[in-house]
């Protein structure tokens, strides 16, 4: 009975995180075994985009030492960026409106927002990847913009513009380790 509820309340969680229920996102630090779920999300979502780089690294035929290190590294950057980002977002709003709500709470409705790159593996399906990887980023940053505009109870523009740089530079960080994971594994091919 208890694992059924557990199931249809994480089916409910996951379905207002991909609808930005906003309402869900102001009180997700609140449910129980939240900041599990959201902790959860985000490992999935960089264990996701971890297996999706492997498979473009089996392109480059690697040993299998530099394929499981490639996967991990990828996927650890999905999850140090979550952490450093929700760190940056919290600290430059400590800075700007002081006070703020403790950096636990918000790491909660972050975690949340990255339910869509749970689904980041589709990205390697051919001639459709860039299209999804553009999608999903666009989703990740809607979701974030709720997040951060919930966890920190601040204003649509301020949430916009903070959740919007952080995210643009996660973005960048963990492009920035995919390839040089990808030149490491190859480095004459892609030459």
């Amino acid at each position: 009975m208890g694992q059924r509820h557990s199931i249809r309340w994480l089916r409910q969680v996951l379905a207002d995180a991909l609808t930005l229920n906003q309402d869900f996102y102001e009180h997700s630090h609140q449910y129980p075994a939240a900041k599990q779920y959201a902790r959860s999300i985000v490992v999935l979502a960089g264990l996701s985009h971890g297996l999706g780089s492997g498979l473009i690294l089996l392109l480059y035929k690697p040993s299998l030492l530099e394929l499981v290190a490639g996967v991990l590294i990828n996927g650890l950057s999905v999850v140090a960026g979550y952490y450093l980002w929700t760190y940056g977002l919290w600290k430059i709003n400590a800075y700007l409106a002081p006070p703020v709500p403790p950096y636990r709470e918000l790491l909660v409705p972050v975690g949340f927002a990255y339910t869509p790159q749970m689904l980041n593996l589709l990205t390697v399906i051919p001639l459709l990847g860039r299209p999804i990887t553009l999608a999903l980023a666009g989703w990740t940053l809607l979701g974030a913009i709720a997040a951060v505009r919930a966890g920190l109870n601040i204003g649509l523009v301020k949430a916009t513009l903070l959740a919007g740089v952080g995210f643009t530079l996660v973005q960048v960080g963990i492009g920035l380790v995919q390839e040089g994971v990808q030149n490491w594994v190859a480095p004459n091919l892609l030459q």
